[in-house]
């Protein structure tokens, strides 16, 4: 029986029915459902709606159906009825009989589902932000693995200048760091309760709330019932969250993708996260960063279709918003897995740092660290620039490095130019020269990796 049906003199057409019914995905918040009913329980019994036995009775049943739900969830979900809450209420009147009915008294949906749904996404939350410290743990991990080994930089995919494998692994490091600070404020913002808020005006029982929300482990109550019915902005910044999140993955997944590509060979993936060809024998190909990488639109379309939702929305509670649950159920498992499978692919990396280094000493990444030289010298820098950039243009018409020309070619270029322009050249030079504060230094890099190590603990 629909929870409503006493206000109309048929049931609804099975096709609207089907339309309609939501518990084949928020079958998902049951246990969430149950425990705020349990909390509910207790009160409605300090306002003496339920004595102690009927509290009692209640409780231990909510408790047996919880049971339930967490051994068999998908049973719930093919239930039949039209949401999670109805599934509860009819579950509980079949363990409890019509004192079930009582437990309703002073609750809405709107409130009631506004609750499960943020206990949900409070859990869901606390999971990925602990799944965020292992993937930058193992980033740790590969950057203290690989200390010393020496990468191309790249702007617009040109080899730029060198820097340190680690100081590439710090990178991501820090924006999983941002990824952990804004998740960690929306689950902050997200935890006030709007169980008590009835359907949009609040409820006429003298009810505690703040100790209500005390008890479910919320900071405290939401303070105006209007907008605790209708507020979604939890929704929207976990989606938010996840977008950015995933910009990161896939940036990542994509660095990897081409590390790992024939052209580069600088890294090689473990078999765990490859697959091969059906055609090619000889093909290892890196599925698991691709998905990451195809992945990433799927939350985006979740973020974007929850704006599109809320966007002109009156208040207070309107059915379009049960349109948040499905896009943010997809999207926060897919980025949880995302995060895992990038663990899985960094554990596992197989850095070739001899090519990772005869790449860095190619394309003339040096050429910044000549142009500092001329600098030092008393040569301002813009003109210096254009010393440089001529003996590039040598460089490359004789097929060398700068570090191959000879001191007389530098000459023709300037007479300032010393035999000490060579150990300036020289890979190493144009790494520790890289000291000030986030540069790509060892002793930089090491005070990085320290800093994040202790600010991960």
């Amino acid at each position: 029986m629909a929870l409503w049906g006493g206000r109309f003199s048929t049931g609804p057409d099975e096709a609207f029915k089907q339309f309609n019914d939501s518990l084949p995905f928020d079958y998902q918040l049951a246990e969430q459902d149950i425990i705020g009913s349990v909390a509910w329980a207790g009160a409605l019994k300090q306002v003496n709606v339920l004595n102690q036995q009927e509290y009692d009775d209640l409780v231990a049943a909510l408790n047996k159906l919880l049971d339930e739900v967490k051994a068999n969830p998908q049973a719930v979900a093919v239930a039949g009825h039209e949401d999670i809450h109805s599934y509860v209420e009819s579950a509980l009147i079949d363990k409890v009989g019509d004192l079930a009915k009582k437990l309703h008294t002073g609750r809405s949906r709107n409130d009631q589902v506004a609750t499960d749904f943020r206990l949900w996404c409070r859990d869901t939350a606390e999971h990925i932000l602990e799944a965020i410290a292992e993937l930058k743990g193992e980033f740790i991990a590969l950057a203290e693995r690989e200390l010393g080994t020496i990468l191309p930089g790249y702007t617009h995919l040109q080899r730029a200048q060198p820097v340190l494998f680690s100081h590439w692994c710090m990178a991501y490091v820090e924006m999983l760091e941002r990824d952990e600070s804004r998740l960690s404020d929306a689950k902050n913002r997200m935890n006030y309760c709007p169980l008590g808020s009835g359907a949009l005006a609040g409820t006429a029982y003298p009810i505690d709330r703040q100790t209500l929300a005390e008890g479910l482990g919320f900071t405290g109550a939401t303070r105006n019932s209007l907008d605790a019915v209708s507020d979604r902005d939890f929704v929207v910044e976990l989606l938010s969250c996840a977008s950015i999140s995933m910009i990161h993955l896939s940036r990542m997944a994509e660095d990897l993708i081409f590390y790992n590509s024939g052209e580069a060979g600088f890294i090689e993936l473990s078999d765990g996260v490859t697959s091969g060809s059906s055609l090619m024998p000889q093909k290892k190909n890196p599925d698991a960063l691709e998905l990451i990488r195809g992945k990433t639109g799927r939350v985006f379309g979740a973020f974007s279709a929850m704006m599109m939702t809320l966007k002109a929305l009156p208040l207070a509670y309107n059915k379009d918003m049960q349109e948040d649950k499905e896009g943010l159920f997809d999207a926060m498992p897919t980025w949880l897995a995302c995060i895992h499978m990038a663990q899985a692919c960094i554990k596992g990396i197989k850095v070739n740092a001899d090519k990772t280094l005869a790449a860095a000493k190619g394309g003339h990444s040096n050429a910044t660290e000549l142009a500092d030289y001329l600098v030092a010298k008393g040569i301002p820098f813009r003109e210096g620039h254009h010393i440089v950039g001529t003996l590039v243009q040598m460089a490359i018409a004789q097929g060398n490095n700068l570090e191959d020309l000879s001191l007389e070619q530098f000459k023709s270029v300037h007479s300032i130019f010393e035999s000490d322009v060579y150990p300036v050249l020289e890979i190493d030079a144009c790494i520790k020269a890289r000291q000030a504060l986030g540069g790509t230094s060892v002793e930089q890099v090491t005070s990085a990796i320290k800093y994040a190590k202790k600010n991960s603990k």
